[in-house]
């Protein structure tokens, strides 16, 4: 039987043809994302589906006797429940067409798996959630000392380049007064000096004077 087939099976159990391969489309999608994630599909009475690892190992080429090394890998696996393995074995009758070969699943299980499954959705988002604030809060502390160091680091330039500048403007200052006081310093001795020349004019008054008186006699 092949996919085609089982449609047509179950086809007018499910309302037409359409809707039978709506739903073996759904359900063989729903199998295979959850054995590809890591998950264990089980169905009461028909058996289960999950994902198998199989660690590296040695093999032979059975036409050339090589051996070869194979690689890691996974690989899906099918166990059969024990209410297939009866039928097939034939220690237990096939129920005839109108009824169902697989056991039903227990009353409430169904409805307590969907709420089981919503529980975990809603978990999930919880926790998903509260990383993203989390990490939003990190960011934020993160950017808070940030700001502050370069802050602090901008205060301390401004700081040390006002102190450079106050001390180059006294140096300045300081070098402007000592250049005045010891200009002041050398033309103190000029007038000085000038002072002592004076005297030397009326010593040659005198003697003028001494030189006119003596002829006058």
């Amino acid at each position: 039987m092949n996919k085609a087939q089982l449609v047509e099976a179950i086809a007018d159990k499910v309302g037409g043809r359409q809707q039978a391969a709506d739903a073996v489309d759904a359900v063989l999608d729903a199998i295979v994302r959850a054995v590809v994630s890591g998950d264990r599909v089980s169905v009461t009475g028909f058996g289960s589906f999950e994902k198998v690892d199989r660690p590296a190992r040695y093999a032979r080429n059975p036409q050339t006797g090589e051996r070869v090394r194979v690689k890691k890998t996974s690989v899906p696996r099918f166990r059969a429940g024990q209410g297939f393995k009866d039928l097939v074995s034939g220690s237990k009758k096939l129920p005839r067409g109108g009824e169902v070969a697989v056991k039903k699943a227990p009353k409430g299980s169904l409805t307590g798996g969907a709420a089981a499954t919503v529980k975990k959705a809603a978990a999930k988002k919880a926790t998903t959630a509260k990383k993203a604030v989390a990490k939003k809060t990190v960011a934020k502390k993160t950017v808070a000392k940030k700001t502050t160091a370069v802050a602090k680091k901008t205060t301390a330039t401004a700081k040390k380049t006002t102190a450079k500048k106050t001390t180059a403007t006294a140096k300045k200052v300081a070098a402007k007064k000592t250049t005045a006081k010891k200009a002041t310093a050398k033309k103190a001795p000029a007038k000085k000096a000038t002072a002592k020349k004076a005297p030397a004019k009326k010593s040659t008054a005198r003697k003028t004077t001494a030189k006119k008186a003596t002829a006058r006699k």
